[in-house]
């Protein structure tokens, strides 16, 4: 969805997890196109999908993997259960801790810490140490848990949020930095609809996921072959219950490298094959910039000299 800027130009409208003042939000500031774009904060992952698949969005940005807790569940069953979407890019945002409280509020009248139950996972033992007997109070993000301290009616004393908290509501910070995981960090990835990737940059990754097509000894080494006789790296693989019937599951995956790489399309030749229900998410750069190789006699050269070879053998 687009609407009209003072210039008369057409603004995009980019959905991300909100409300303002995630750690979402800030991933959506790392991509270039959203600059002055619309900024639409909505309540959970599938609306973000459904956003773009209805036209209301161009673009969203949701949570994909945290570096302590792994794959994010709602959003890899959601991706899985729909169709058209792509990824765009992904994005690294280091997840920083901080405690808030309403001003006039000090660390010794703490009793009630409200956050999200992954935050206070990362938190526990800090909160713990400093604020022995304190009771938790869930919330549905960290922003939320801020807002909410705002508020006349709130119970809670004090929320754990990110660092950047502040410049949204008007908490004061009581502690930084309580994580116990001091180099965590959350990927998120842009998605839209299904559409053309973008260029090859040879520092890029690919997502699929796929089903296993029968229960039976080896599957999943047949599967990981796939990749690993054309020297592609994975730099994940995690499965999920597929939900029909116990003992079902498809894997989500993440390959170094572009679908426009002869190694990836062959990967990707060999998956449809191996299982006719796999689903391309798309290819798109790496947020960490490393180059993406394909070990072995893998490169696109060599895919095609060993074309040119095979097609001289019949003439």
């Amino acid at each position: 969805m687009a609407t009209k800027s003072s210039n008369g130009s057409a603004k995009k409208t980019y959905s991300f997890l909100g409300p303002i003042g995630t750690f979402t939000e800030l991933a959506l500031a790392q991509v270039p196109e959203a600059k002055g774009a619309n900024w639409n904060p909505v309540a959970n992952v599938q609306e973000a999908i459904d956003n773009v698949i209805s036209g209301h969005s161009a673009r969203a940005v949701i949570p994909i993997e945290n570096s302590i807790e792994g794959g994010v569940s709602a959003t890899l069953d959601a991706l899985a259960a729909t169709d058209g979407i792509r990824i765009f890019g992904e994005y690294l945002v280091p997840v920083t801790f901080n405690l808030v409280a309403r001003p006039g509020v000090a660390l010794k009248d703490v009793k009630i810490v409200s956050t999200h139950p992954v935050a206070y996972a990362q938190t526990h033992k800090w909160l713990s140490a400093n604020l022995p007997g304190h009771s938790y109070l869930p919330e549905t993000s960290t922003a939320a848990a801020a807002a909410n301290l705002t508020e006349e009616a709130s119970t809670a004393d004090a929320a754990v949020a990110a660092s950047t908290i502040t410049e949204h509501y008007p908490v004061k910070v009581l502690a930084k930095n309580i994580g116990e995981y001091k180099n965590a960090q959350t990927r998120f990835i842009q998605i839209g609809l299904a559409g053309k990737a973008p260029a090859a940059t040879g520092r890029d990754k690919t997502s699929v996921i796929i089903e296993m097509p029968t229960d039976r000894p080896g599957t999943l080494l047949e599967m990981l072959e796939q990749f690993a006789v054309r020297g592609v790296n994975l730099s994940r693989i995690e499965s999920r219950p597929i939900g029909d019937r116990l003992g079902r599951y498809r894997f989500n995956i993440d390959a170094q490298g572009h679908i426009e790489d002869a190694a990836i399309a062959e990967a990707l030749k060999g998956l449809h094959r191996f299982s006719p229900k796999v689903q391309y998410l798309g290819s798109y750069p790496r947020a960490d910039k490393e180059k993406s190789v394909h070990e072995g006699n893998n490169s696109d050269a060599q895919f095609g000299d060993a074309e040119t070879w095979f097609k001289s053998l019949n003439k």
